[in-house]
């Protein structure tokens, strides 16, 4: 009988960047109201994407994940998401290599980093949700 004496907790700690200049640029294109509008309706569509993202390769959805993934690169780039929409293109690379292997990781890497990211972003603009 084989006794585990230690078990160890990996514990992964996504870093995020965000693209001040960008968030600063809609700000001045739409006004504050405006701006604050369109990075709420981001922040919210996002984090649907997100989920939805989830349940898709859960299904093994992957041509719909594909699309998924595809729209979240569009939505986190227009608010300065830069790590987010980076990952969603790793994303749909795996996808497109047929390696659901690098899916499985760089999927649940995008889970993290778009927690991470929705956070940053809400704390940037207090944004209270």
């Amino acid at each position: 009988m084989i006794v585990v004496a230690d078990v160890l907790d990996l514990v992964q700690s996504e870093t995020v960047r965000l693209d001040p200049d960008r968030l600063h640029g809609l700000y001045l294109q739409l006004g504050e109201a405006g701006a604050e509008d369109v990075v709420s309706r981001a922040i919210e569509e996002l984090a649907v994407r997100l989920a939805h993202c989830e349940r898709l390769w859960r299904s093994h959805a992957l041509g719909d994940l594909r699309k998924s993934a595809r729209s979240l690169i569009a939505i986190s780039d227009q608010v300065g998401m830069t790590t987010l929409a980076r990952v969603a293109g790793d994303v749909t690379c795996a996808i497109d290599s047929d390696d659901h292997i690098a899916l499985g990781a760089t999927l649940f890497r995008l889970m993290r980093i778009g927690e991470r990211s929705l956070t940053a972003v809400w704390d940037l603009q207090d944004i209270s949700v």
